[in-house]
């Protein structure tokens, strides 16, 4: 069953969403280079619980850090660890879930740390496109095959693949709830979207091709060419005549300026 959230709901959830995208705008003022994924860690899970909410990924199906921290071929689910020092070139995707008065809020973003590669810059920027180009065809009567086949073909027309092992999803009272959203596959397909949806958009995009490979840990999921992978993650709502992005901070927009 796909939830639609009432008007309480959806103001509650647009809270916890506010809070994660302020996390990531926080975050971002502080890292530098020789710093750790555990540094990163600690300074989020501070900040989320220093503004009365629940990092969600923690302890979530066993997961044992606050934050998912993605380096260059990491996919996704990277683990935060003493181990993991940011370098110049690296990039590094950051996913916060805050847990808010029941709600959770989603997002993630993928920075540069230094002087990072114009190739792996232009994966970066092209991958936010596709999460945007995404968002975009998001309505009411749209299907979420809309969402798959647009970023496809656009991460296709850069040279570029797309990681379908792992998707989207429906968000609210629960971490992952239907529906799936997957970022491939052909327009005008899939259940249609309803004012009152809340789901994320999240494309992994890689600069090699598609295939992945899942580590030891059973969490970090990286490219099996050890190519970098990119990723953005917004959580939307479908609204009586369009969508909403709920992640973003009112006060700070994220709004990137790609060279």
């Amino acid at each position: 069953m796909i939830s639609i959230k009432s008007t309480r709901e959806i103001e509650i959830m647009r809270q916890s969403c506010q809070l994660a995208a302020r996390t990531l705008n926080y975050i971002d003022s502080k890292l530098e280079i020789g710093m750790t994924t555990e540094d990163v860690n600690t300074l989020c899970h501070d900040f989320i619980i220093a503004h009365d909410a629940y990092p969600s990924p923690l302890n979530y199906h066993g997961f044992p850090k606050s934050v998912c921290t993605s380096l260059n071929e990491v996919i996704c689910h990277g683990i935060p660890s003493t181990k993991d020092k940011l370098k110049d070139g690296d990039i590094l995707n950051i996913d916060v879930t805050t847990y808010l008065k029941n709600f959770h809020g989603d997002t993630n973003r993928t920075y540069f740390i230094g002087n990072v590669d114009p190739k792996i810059q232009k994966l970066v920027k092209v991958t936010y496109e596709c999460m945007m180009a995404g968002i975009a065809v998001c309505k009411p009567g749209a299907k979420m095959g809309d969402i798959g086949a647009i970023i496809e073909q656009m991460a296709h027309d850069n040279g570029y693949t797309v990681v379908q092992e792992y998707c989207g999803h429906g968000i609210g009272r629960e971490f992952h709830e239907e529906p799936q959203v997957l970022h491939y596959g052909k327009s005008g397909t899939g259940a249609e979207m309803k004012p009152g949806m809340t789901f994320t958009i999240e494309p992994m995009i890689n600069l090699g091709k598609r295939h992945c490979r899942l580590l030891k840990d059973d969490w970090t999921v990286v490219t099996k060419d050890k190519k970098p992978s990119a990723q953005f993650e917004h959580t939307i709502l479908i609204t009586e005549s369009g969508s909403e992005i709920l992640t973003l901070d009112p006060e700070n927009p994220y709004d990137p300026k790609f060279d």
